[in-house]
């Protein structure tokens, strides 16, 4: 699966979330050989890394909710980036391990994101970043 946001320039993803991402990598392809990390390693090879306290209150970090608009319907999508462990798709809690997830990660409003669907592809426009932990002083991914 490929989910690449069609944003040209870097996407921005902080210190901490980036080393525990590179973690997530490693574990997910040691214990299942799952070739979903393979868009999420894509994503961290273009990320520009920055500290906690440098990341804009607007970029789309692990544990931000993001509201999405669909381009095709103009319908929205409210969606909060976690760790596989903690997914739980009533609470739209998505994993960083779904496509969506990952095409969003390091974005901001404005940005045009797009990834695979069974019958094509999905883009959204990410409207706004409604949570960011960092934006609230919580700088722990």
């Amino acid at each position: 699966m490929k989910s690449t946001p069609s944003t040209s320039g870097p996407i921005y993803i902080t210190k901490v979330d980036y080393q525990h991402l590179l973690e997530l990598v490693r574990l997910e392809r040691q214990q299942t050989g799952n070739r979903v990390v393979e868009g999420l390693e894509r994503e961290l090879r273009r990320a520009e890394m920055v500290e906690s306290y440098d990341v804009l209150p607007d970029v789309v970090t692990m544990n931000s909710r993001v509201r999405l608009r669909n381009a095709a319907n103009n319908s929205t999508l409210e969606i909060t980036l976690v760790y596989p462990r903690h997914a739980d798709i009533k609470a739209s809690k998505i994993s960083i391990l779904a496509p969506v997830a990952t095409a969003v990660l390091g974005c901001r409003p404005g940005d045009t994101v797009v990834w695979p669907m069974p019958k094509g592809e999905a883009t959204y426009l990410v409207e706004a970043v409604l949570h960011q932990p960092e934006a609230n002083g919580d700088m722990v991914s």
